[in-house]
């Protein structure tokens, strides 16, 4: 009776086992994560996150699971994937672009939501203010359109003779027509020519780049864009098959065979982001989360790109980098 017993208590707990463990997954916090690109496009830029996350004592898998939503490119597919997210009931929303981030914002006002954003986010809408954002969004600003004049003088510092400056954006860009305001600003200050190019599509950006041949400016500026950086390999393949001195707006361009990028780290952007959804899950609120502004930025230049263009990296470039690949 006593052996019944002890089999029959033994075979309970077997049971319970399973149960308790699903108990516990269900009982883990998940987080949304929707981006504009595909997870291999932005491979370090996750891994950054998750750093971030683990900085706060959240390890994906163990006490936190993540659900990944990617647009492939396909920006009219957001709002519906930030939808499923809410639908979902995550406990935050992390939106990897502007984009994103504005899906999120018209999809829900209750969700926690941290953005990254490459500009201004008081100026695009999305919080009220810098200190006290106000609502259930808070993020990252990494200055990508405000640093249009800096990149312009390293490239002219890289490429001394340059008057005539192409401008490659994407349209339908969220930050595209504050970029090409900045840009040609800041040319007109140095007395540069600006030619804008507009590329939505893969297939555009071959479009401009023959036009670009074509013309034959002495140089080229590449907007900042979801897109572009998934085309990132297409654009340095065809800036230096048409051997025009680029500059970019991170250095995963420079790793793709482009010449020269100038801009935010971006993984360290996306490990605050990381820290900030950590912030969230531990019971801080998004209007109590400052927006982060990036202040770590990197020039980065690619020495086989420059030899092959025929150029010279000047000496106070080489001084100045962060970083000169080989």
């Amino acid at each position: 009776m006593k052996r019944r017993s002890f089999i029959t208590l033994l075979g309970g707990t077997a049971l319970a086992w399973p149960l308790a463990a699903r108990a516990q997954q269900s009982a883990m916090p998940v987080i949304g994560f929707v981006h504009n690109a595909s997870p291999d496009v932005v491979a370090d830029r996750l891994r950054a996150f998750r750093q971030g996350l683990k900085e706060t004592g959240f390890i994906e898998g163990e006490n936190v699971t993540i659900e990944y939503r990617w647009a492939d490119n396909e920006i009219d597919r957001l709002p519906a994937l930030a939808t499923e997210l809410v639908r979902r009931q995550v406990a935050v929303i992390v939106a990897g672009t502007t984009s994103a981030a504005f899906a999120a914002k018209t999809a829900t006002t209750t969700v926690p939501i941290v953005f990254s954003s490459p500009r201004d986010p008081v100026g695009l809408g999305l919080v009220a203010s810098l200190a006290r954002p106000e609502g259930n969004l808070t993020g990252i600003n990494w200055f990508a359109s405000e640093l249009a004049a800096k990149r312009l003088e390293l490239l002219q510092e890289l490429v001394p003779g340059a008057t005539r400056v192409a401008l490659v954006v994407e349209p339908a860009g969220p930050i595209t027509e504050a970029t090409v305001r900045d840009v040609e600003a800041a040319a007109r200050a140095m007395r540069l020519q600006i030619r804008v190019l507009n590329a939505n599509t893969s297939r555009e950006i071959d479009t401009a780049f023959a036009t670009l041949a074509s013309e034959r400016p002495d140089a080229l500026f590449v907007g900042d864009s979801a897109l572009f950086n998934a085309r990132r390999v297409q654009l340095a393949h065809w800036a230096t098959h048409h051997r025009v001195p680029a500059t970019y707006p991170g250095r995963q361009y420079v790793e793709a065979g482009g010449l020269m990028s100038y801009g935010a780290s971006l993984t360290d952007a996306s490990r605050q982001m990381g820290v900030y959804a950590g912030r969230i899950l531990k019971g801080s609120k998004p209007a109590d989360l400052p927006v982060v502004q990036s202040t770590k930025f990197e020039l980065v230049i690619n020495a086989w790109s420059a030899r092959m263009l025929g150029l010279a990296v000047p000496p106070t470039l080489i001084a100045t980098a962060d970083e000169i690949i080989e």
